[in-house]
């Protein structure tokens, strides 16, 4: 199975993908999130600093809402799936800081999605706690 072009991340700011990347991704995540955990090991999300700074410094943002996906990707002509922990700024009234007039694209005027991807496992601290 071929990487499917929705999952290449665009060329744009850094650790942003698209409206239909974070759709493909989420829905993915709902789809199979009922038997996903028992088959798979995803425990916590590495965030870098770097990345929540981007977020929480775009005008208006008073918090940020984390969505769970899955990526479905090609690993040596296997099908792998990669947590995805996707990250969008929310305004005073609670509401996602992303705008879709056609729900396919984000409206210019829209805040950016971010892909904050550094699950666990592989990334994680073994000597944690709350690893164990």
């Amino acid at each position: 199975m071929e990487k499917k072009p929705n999952d290449v991340p665009k060329p744009n700011k850094e650790n942003t993908i698209s409206l239909e990347i974070a759709k493909d991704w989420t829905k993915r995540w709902r789809d199979m999130e009922s038997t996903y955990n028992s088959h798979h090991d995803c425990r916590a999300f590495n965030i870098p600093l770097i990345d929540l700074q981007e977020v929480i410094k775009e005008q208006g943002v008073v918090s940020v809402r984390g969505y769970i996906g899955v990526e479905e990707t090609v690993v040596e002509g296997d099908t792998v799936f990669i947590e995805k922990l996707i990250i969008v700024g929310v305004d005073a009234n609670g509401k996602d800081m992303i705008s879709s007039k056609d729900g396919l694209i984000l409206d210019q005027e829209s805040d950016d999605i971010y892909d904050f991807s550094d699950p666990c496992p592989n990334l994680c601290d073994p000597k944690s706690p709350l690893n164990g």
